[in-house]
């Protein structure tokens, strides 16, 4: 944040729609969050150059809206997650590069508003199930600890799932406030930890789809509105697909863990309709960031599949392989059935959205950086939802995307794909980069020489969002960070 606030300014702030068409309704919420899945992994993105079946996830998409300009606020895991529940780049927070472990603090501070504390403040059960990822504040060396800064201390009244990432310890399922077994021994699944005897990594995904079917069906029974966040662990390493999945896809264990996560939101959807609130339901799909390395993407495309569709990169990288992602909405009887927007939307668009579903003004210093996506939904869009959508790579690098013109702030991809930052590659290439993404989706061609007043309108409409504190209209506030 330092090195950028150097480099820009302060400027002015970006308009963003105030309009609500169906002001006071209560439709249920779902908000479902593949972990690592890349734009390209679901097929009906990626129907040329995708090889994984995904009937559900296509089956979503046919009964609703899909965005094919959509973006993760970051290219990694819990910087996207500050942004959707948040509504707030993560770039504002103390968390300028990588991510947190499961034993980190909190990130999301204890008085910032939350999706989830927002529409509990409105009559609704709101649950979280799945990879929480944002710091918990977990005691050290204790088996059995109370954990008192989990999810039910940020607006949810349950939660169920794992502290981080699958791959990184502890290695045990968590209910509200304490482990569900205590951590007695130690396991490993790509790194060594405490963890609970009967954890299984492979168990994870099949619990968490069964205790989110519980909950819709609770829930509809009880005849209250209702917000699940469904951050999932898959397809994230450790790829651990079922003995049931295993080698349905034919292109190898990642494959199969993607048709097994689509048949984990086939389950959900099936839940809704069972429930009989199909109708009233208002569903959410998308992914928290593009296709890790660690899918083997190299093998993946041998046999026809490319994670990032036609886009350059993947997880952790600048390029749009790192945060465009898949994104559906479904909502019977709003939004119209096999619809597709080009609006480029971003994760933090979240929280805009619910309030102005609902009705409701935000408080000054809450959805900073979000922009309701309503008028898209209900097909009233006749421009620009947004000014533009900032990016932000692994390692801290920035990008703002204003219309076809994309800014990247870094010499490569900011990321795991070359140029990697610091590499060989990288020595040598301008410290800028500016793409055409109508003409070159798959950012080959470096213009920002040929279009320095593009380069100086970005850079300064950067400096705007940061010193402002927000890219919406309102009152200035203050980063967490210098």
């Amino acid at each position: 944040m330092r090195k950028l606030l150097i480099i820009l300014a302060a400027g002015l702030v970006a308009p963003a729609p105030g309009w609500s068409a169906v002001k006071n309704a209560r439709p249920n919420i779902v908000y479902i969050l593949a972990d690592d899945l890349g734009y390209g992994d679901v097929h009906c993105f990626n129907p040329d150059r995708g090889k994984i079946p995904t009937p559900n996830l296509d089956r979503l998409a046919g009964e609703g809206m899909m965005f094919t300009d959509a973006h993760s606020s970051s290219s990694v895991c819990t910087p996207t997650r500050y942004g959707v529940l948040t509504g707030r780049y993560n770039w504002r927070s103390r968390l300028q590069k990588g991510v947190l472990n499961g034993y980190s603090e909190p990130l999301i501070d204890r008085d910032r508003l939350t999706v989830a504390g927002m529409l509990r403040q409105h009559g609704y059960a709101t649950a979280c199930i799945g990879k929480w990822h944002l710091g918990m504040g977990i005691p050290k060396g204790e088996p059995a600890p109370r954990i008192t800064d989990g999810p039910t201390t940020r607006g949810f009244d349950y939660f169920f799932g794992i502290s981080a990432s699958l791959d990184m310890p502890p290695f045990a399922f968590i209910e509200n406030d304490h482990f569900t077994e205590p951590l007695t021994t130690t396991k490993k699944w790509v790194r060594k930890g405490p963890a609970a005897a009967g954890f299984e990594a492979v168990d994870v995904l099949p619990e968490l789809t069964r205790k989110a079917v519980r909950f819709i069906r609770e829930q509809a029974r009880a005849g209250r509105p209702f917000f699940l966040y469904m951050p999932l662990n898959s397809p994230h390493a450790p790829i651990v697909p079922t003995r049931e999945w295993q080698g349905k896809s034919g292109l190898g264990p990642y494959g199969d863990f993607v048709m097994e996560t689509d048949w984990a939101v086939g389950e959900v959807l099936r839940a809704i309709d069972e429930a009989g609130v199909r109708g009233n339901t208002l569903v959410f799909f998308t992914s928290d960031n593009g296709c890790s390395p660690v899918a083997k993407i190299p093998q993946l495309q041998a046999q026809g599949h490319y994670p990032s569709a036609y886009l350059r990169g993947h997880k952790a990288d600048i390029f749009d392989g790192g945060h465009r992602v898949p994104f559906i909405v479904r909502w019977p009887g709003r939004v119209t059935p096999g619809s597709r927007s080009a609006q480029t939307i971003c994760h933090t668009d979240l929280m805009a959205t619910c309030a102005d579903i609902l009705g409701i003004q935000l408080p000054a210093d809450a959805g900073v950086d979000s922009v309701s996506l309503l008028p898209v939904l209900l097909g009233r869009d006749t421009g620009p939802i947004r000014e533009a959508v900032v990016h932000h790579s692994i390692n801290g690098s920035f990008s703002i995307r204003q219309g076809k013109w994309k800014l990247e702030l870094c010499a490569g991809s900011g990321g795991w794909s070359p140029p990697r930052p610091g590499s060989k590659e990288e020595q040598g290439l301008p410290d800028t980069q500016l793409y055409d993404m109508e003409s070159d989706i798959g950012e080959t061609r470096n213009v920002y020489a040929d279009h320095p007043e593009v380069v100086a309108r970005l850079t300064a409409l950067l400096k705007r969002y940061v010193a402002d504190g927000r890219s919406t209209p309102g009152p200035k506030q203050t980063n967490d960070v210098p």
